[in-house]
């Protein structure tokens, strides 16, 4: 009996021995997957001015009836992150609460201004429905069609100075961060980063 009991504990002892290798083997694969995973930007796309480009220059009255200039430099010396949406767009409407809260973090060195085309009381609707009206919402075919914007939702972020300093399709609070994070590395895109990164090691 006691000898039964014996070979039975050292046998479990071996087996937590081996649990404990596969565990510890498992994190180690982990850690050399997070390196080797890139983060994800924005996809930016060809259309449009690129980036290192001034952007057009725009003067349009927002959905409220407020002048919003875009392009050149900016009077308070911010960026201005130039999202488009559409009330017809599920992803956008998910992206909205993220823009709003990336904004209040970015306030003093940002401004946000929602962009789209089509009925302007469509978008004066969805702009009550979402709390929307702290921020411009301006209503320009031409402007899409200076941007060339074909798919939603589309980001363009534009320095102080009116220079394109990052664009792309923005689905995630990660998308849209990375428009920043590319601006402060001064990237085109946070893929460019990551590549400049990996051939200088």
């Amino acid at each position: 009996m006691e000898q039964a009991l014996l070979v039975s504990n050292v046998l479990l002892w071996i087996a937590v021995l081996a649990l404990g290798a596969i565990v510890f083997a498992l994190v180690r694969q982990i850690g050399v997957l997070y390196e080797r995973v890139a983060p994800a930007g924005a996809l930016m796309l060809a259309g449009g001015p690129k980036v290192g480009e001034a952007a057009p220059h725009f003067a349009l009255d927002d959905v409220l009836g407020r002048a919003v200039a875009l392009g050149g430099a900016d009077a308070e010396g911010r960026s201005t992150l130039l999202l488009w949406v559409s009330p017809t767009c599920p992803v956008c409407k998910t992206l909205l609460p993220v823009a709003k809260s990336l904004a209040a973090r970015e306030a003093r060195r940002a401004r946000l201004v929602f962009a789209s085309d089509g009925n302007a009381e469509d978008h004066l609707a969805f702009v009550r429905a979402h709390a929307l009206d702290a921020y411009p919402y301006v209503v320009s075919t031409d402007l899409g069609l200076a941007h060339q914007v074909g798919k939603l939702p589309h980001a363009v972020l534009i320095d102080a100075a009116g220079i394109v300093r990052a664009k792309g399709l923005v689905n995630s609070r990660e998308h849209l961060e990375s428009l920043f994070e590319a601006m402060d590395q001064g990237v085109a895109s946070i893929q460019e980063f990551v590549a400049r990164s990996g051939g200088s090691r």
